[in-house]
């Protein structure tokens, strides 16, 4: 039997865009204007991105 997956372990797993925007949001506070404006791209390209990721994390962590 192996452990359960960690929320480190989850976010281990994630694409490193996923990853990456994701880290930025939740443990450096910033929004989704300043990861926008610090990545180049437009807000819905993050908004979709942390959405995904968030959907991915919830499924790796068996809560869907």
């Amino acid at each position: 039997m192996t452990a359960p997956l960690t929320l480190a372990g989850a976010l281990a797993q994630l694409p490193e865009e996923e990853r990456a925007i994701l880290s930025l949001h939740y443990l450096r506070s910033m929004s989704v204007g300043e990861i926008a404006t610090l990545l180049g791209v437009p807000e819905k390209s993050v908004a979709a991105v942390m959405a995904s990721g968030k959907a991915r994390i919830t499924s790796l962590l068996g809560l869907a």
